[in-house]
């Protein structure tokens, strides 16, 4: 029987490789994202290992300004604690590290690199002159104030050589340096794409800390001295509270597993959408073993007919998928080590810069990708294989097929409406649970599908009995047959039009939530926004400094700037987040909506409080706060006014920017809004841009900016799920395919006969692509249906808190989707209807 099984095999080899491009499609995505992931994993790991060789301690700071639990705490480990460190007993060397944020802008004052990872750091020779975490190509180090190196590529793209004047900028004001050396390094922010800038130790101390403070201590051992030696005797140096102190290896492999856990974040997402285009495939493997069957009854009743066992048949099927799923899965496994090298040159083409590192096949992805792809198979196979046996060998000979059972379709249709009403009730419920709901209803859909599925068959008959009568009327007999054709077996319609439905509940449910949830952004943010710009660090990295304020409110043109800063105090046990503003020119700058009081009362030390703050903490006009700040003082805050939440823009309690500087020297300056004596020109921000110094770092954005870049951020994550679920839609057309197929071959004898009376070529054709339009009209308009449903449940349980939610459907995207599903019915439908216009008439009538 398995011999018999390989040459059907063989003797199937078109029908099957629709089936073997399925599983491989799926098993290519999951065994590429594990080779890749686990690739990038690895290269990362090395590179991060290897800024740790000759580390034997590490201490990081995380101090602050400040005082804590009646004790004085510095910014972080001071140069005298660096002198106790080196003169310990086996210390080779010690190096003091600090960094933060600089840009460096190209000949046209465009940001080099990515700003989330432009960076800063001092350069920390040793003894012989030279810092070991930097190879340098030319040039030297930078030493003085005016002095900078930079790593070779941000050098290559600014078109910068030694000697040059570079514009670079940090949280203030750019300066102009003189470039000293040009170098290499394995630094991640560098190779993630982005720049770094090396200044003087004390240039670095100033920019990011304090003079004679660092944020990290590189300590190497002499040769005889262990690690654990070193840092039990740097332990007792350090303040425990404020500074970690631990051996290089430990921090190396610390690092290895948080790119690990980051990697496998990544990995889980890729995989869901793998698992979609392998869910979506188990619709038609089912379909072509369904149709391998029904193409070789009297083959398989004549085996039954010479002694083989039911199991004996129903194992020869289950042979063919395991040698069909096994075949898919190596050549998917080979595929997806393939995709797997090009999302490498991918993302290095993008300018996200992979290290350097031979490609990880691990054992587990090659297990894995053969498993999924091998039980996908055979899960699929299993029904058919099923139904095979319980042809009847007499039943068979005469080529009679067992019908579904009106027994059979009534417990199909009660089960499939019992899971829907569950599914559905679970959606219910979890909206009405609001925020904690979301798990509910994400098993709620998973039912509701589910459901629809069992349910296809007999939603086949209304829907597309809806359609016939446009059919008919537009294309005449041509439509009418379609009609008819596609509930001719309503079980192997739906599942054709289960896959396109899959694949566009996923599509609409995202792209409803996504555009909504971008309009409500819009509304909450720039609708609220009255400022003619906001100024910010490029990218929303970073915080500004407060001489920007100071500068812009000096400017020519500027009419009146109020800063955003963050700031915290504590009160009755709690931490309540503040924003500090300008109290004299914030009005005109947000649309604040004041509920009670008045933000006047700002400028007299009050504070404003959101509506939903003063409700939970029972707060109004005239209420008072005992609050205690970061630097431990303590004062009475009163509020001044109640205000409509603004989630989005401000925290929920708003003071007097100077309030919150008085209590801490690192003030967070997230923004800085600005309105122009000109209102939004050309050249009112063209001020502005000339009053920070044309600063590459520095984001001047209008209202409209803003949104068109809240806009691009959906787009470009709706964008990228429309790539992913492309799979399952390739797919569904060769499910599609599969189907009109299998049709012909049963309406072999019935085609000839329509030809026989007068049906010529052209509407045969017509024909068979108005039936697989239909059934991928019927599949689309039901999975959108359910996205909707779906995208408003979701959507509800943000609505609480997102103010002005609304629900927004884009029927623009939902046309596009509609005209698609058409497309690929008629594109699927080009193989089936070239091959039924050629079938010989009498031999088509002849056929049994």
């Amino acid at each position: 029987m398995f011999r018999t099984a390989l040459r059907n095999v063989l003797a199937h080899k078109a029908r099957l490789l629709m089936t073997v491009l399925a599983v491989t499609l799926g098993v290519a995505f999951v065994s590429g994202t594990l080779t890749f992931t686990d690739t990038l994993s690895k290269s990362l790991s090395s590179q991060s290992a290897k800024n740790y060789d000759g580390i034997a301690v590490s201490v990081t700071s995380y101090g602050r300004n400040g005082e804590e639990n009646g004790k004085k705490t510095e910014p972080g480990i001071s140069q005298k604690t660096l002198d106790q460190v080196k003169v310990l007993k086996g210390v080779e060397s010690v190096s003091g590290r600090l960094s933060g944020f600089a840009g460096v802008g190209d000949e046209n004052g465009r940001l080099i690199g990515s700003g989330w990872s432009n960076k800063g750091a001092n350069y920390a020779p040793g003894k012989d002159g030279k810092d070991p975490r930097y190879t340098f190509t030319a040039g030297r180090g930078p030493a003085g104030a005016d002095r900078i190196a930079l790593d070779k590529a941000t050098a290559a793209t600014g078109k910068y050589e030694v000697g040059d004047k570079v514009r670079v900028a940090t949280n203030s004001p750019v300066k102009e340096y003189t470039l000293s050396g040009v170098f290499t390094t394995e630094d991640g922010a560098v190779n993630a794409g982005g720049s770094l800038v090396l200044f003087d130790t004390a240039v670095a101390q100033k920019l990011y800390l304090e003079p004679g403070f660092y944020q990290e201590l590189s300590v190497a051992a002499r040769a005889g001295t262990s690690a654990e030696q070193l840092l039990d005797g740097i332990k007792p140096l350090l303040d425990s509270e404020n500074t970690k102190a631990q051996t290089g290896a430990a921090l190396a492999k610390e690092q290895a597993e948080s790119i690990a856990k980051e990697m496998s974040t990544v990995s889980s997402m890729l995989l869901a959408f793998a698992g979609i285009a392998l869910f979506v495939g188990v619709f038609l493997i089912y379909n072509t073993f369904t149709m391998l069957v029904a193409q070789r009854t009297k083959e398989l009743a004549l085996l039954r007919a010479v002694g083989a066992k039911r199991g004996q048949v129903i194992r020869s099927v289950m042979s063919e998928a395991l040698v069909v799923g096994a075949v898919a899965s190596a050549i998917g496994l080979a595929c997806g080590v393939g995709l797997a090298v090009a999302m490498r040159s991918l993302m290095d083409s993008l300018g996200a810069k992979i290290p350097s590192g031979s490609l990880v096949v691990a054992s587990s992805t090659v297990v894995t990708a053969l498993v999924i792809g091998v039980l996908v198979t055979l899960v699929a196979a299993v029904f058919p294989a099923w139904r095979t046996g319980r042809i009847p060998p007499v039943a068979a000979m005469g080529s009679a097929h067992l019908p579904a059972t009106s027994k059979s379709l009534v417990r199909r249709n009660t089960i499939g409406s019992v899971i829907s009403v569950l599914g559905t009730g679970l959606v219910l419920l979890g909206v009405s649970m609001g925020f904690d709901g979301r798990t509910v209803i994400g098993i709620g859909a998973f039912l509701m599908l589910i459901g629809l599925i069992v349910l296809l068959p007999l939603l086949s008959h209304p829907v597309i009995a809806a359609a016939r009568p446009a059919l008919e009327k537009v294309f005449g007999v041509p439509g009418k047959l379609a009609a008819q054709n596609a509930v001719r077996n309503p079980r192997r319609t739906a599942v054709t039009a289960a896959s396109l439905a899959i694949g566009l509940t996923l599509v609409t449910t995202m792209s409803v939530l996504g555009i909504t949830m971008g309009k409500a952004v819009d509304r909450m943010s720039t609708d609220k926004l009255k400022a003619d710009y906001k100024v910010s660090m490029s990218n929303g990295m970073g915080e500004l400094d407060a001489s920007v304020v100071e500068t812009l409110a000096k400017a020519r043109g500027i009419k009146e700037v109020s800063p955003h800063t963050d700031g915290s105090f504590s009160a009755d046990g709690t931490i309540r987040l503040a924003s500090g503003v300008n109290p004299a020119a914030i009005g005109n700058l947000l649309n604040i909506e004041v509920l009670s009081g008045s933000l006047d009362r700002l400028a007299k030390g009050e504070v404003a409080v959101a509506e939903k703050t003063a409700k939970n903490e029972n707060l109004a006009v005239g209420s008072t706060l005992q609050a205690q700040f970061d630097d431990g003082r303590k004062s009475t805050l009163k509020v001044g006014a109640v205000y409509k939440d603004m989630e989005s823009l401000l925290s929920p309690y708003i003071m007097d920017g100077k309030i919150l500087s008085e209590h801490s020297e690192d003030q967070y300056i997230r923004e800085v809004y600005v309105n122009t004596t000109g209102g939004e020109s050309k050249a009112s921000e063209k001020a502005i841009i000339d009053a920070l110094g044309n600063n590459p770092a520095m984001t001047v954005a209008t209202r409209q900016d803003m949104r068109d870049e809240m806009g691009g951020t959906i787009n470009l994550a709706l964008n990228i799920m429309y790539g992913l679920l492309g799979m399952a839609l390739i797919i569904s057309v060769l499910g599609v395919v599969n189907t009109l197929a299998m049709s012909v071959f049963e309406r072999t004898q019935e085609i000839g006969m329509l030809r026989a009376i007068g049906l010529d070529r052209s509407r045969l054709k017509n024909t068979i692509r108005l039936e697989a339009v239909v059934i991928s009209l019927f599949g689309a308009v039901l999975g959108i249906a359910i996205g909707v449903f779906l995208a408003w449940a979701i959507g509800t349980t943000f609505s609480k808190d997102v103010p002005d939610y609304q629900l927004v459907l884009p029927y623009d995207r939902i046309s596009i989707f509609l005209l698609l599903a058409a497309v690929v019915g008629a594109l699927a439908a080009m193989w089936p209807a070239r091959t039924t216009a050629r079938l010989n008439v009498l031999t088509a009538i002849k056929t049994e």
